[in-house]
């Protein structure tokens, strides 16, 4: 049994791109259910969001308040929550950082900058528990790999053959 297949614009249509005009297949495009607005208070408040967990995360490890069973949590001070603030603001500016310079980057160097910022990040948090140097780097590196191969994959079958994103 036949299906139709759905039609492209014609060339020269508004609709049209210059790929479907050059007869390339167009991929489709993804419904846009946010505002402009939405997206712009996004694109700070996730950041934000995630240094304030990643800093409260490694202030309540610092002062030992995810204990062994049966152990007691140490104090809050003000130096425990500087250490909080000072550490969610170091993550956001990398943070910032990568997701600003990232795209500029060929898929390779896109993949491993953000491997890297994971596992630095994982590696700093893993290291606030006692861990020695050697353990928490080998934590960073098994957290990194997978990242890495993961967001390879996914700037690979997302960018055409001279690194422009399509989608």
């Amino acid at each position: 049994m036949a299906h139709a297949s759905p039609v492209s614009p014609a060339p020269g249509t508004p609709g049209a791109t210059k790929a479907v005009e050059q007869g390339a297949p167009r991929a489709p495009e993804t419904p846009d259910v946010f505002s402009e607005r939405t997206h712009a208070v996004a694109h700070w408040a996730l950041p934000a969001a995630l240094a304030l967990i990643y800093g409260y995360w490694a202030a309540a490890i610092d002062r030992g308040a995810l204990p062994d069973v049966g152990a007691a949590a140490g104090a809050i001070t003000g130096w425990n929550l500087l250490f909080g603030f000072v550490t969610a603001f170091v993550f956001m500016a990398l943070y910032t950082a990568v997701r600003a310079v990232a795209p500029r980057l060929r898929r390779e160097s896109r993949a491993l900058a953000w491997a890297a910022f994971t596992g630095i990040a994982f590696g700093f948090i893993y290291s606030q528990s006692d861990a020695s140097v050697l353990r928490s780097t080998v934590m960073a590196l098994l957290v990194a790999a997978p990242v890495f191969a993961v967001a390879f994959y996914r700037y690979y079958t997302h960018e055409d053959a001279e690194g422009h994103w399509v989608g």
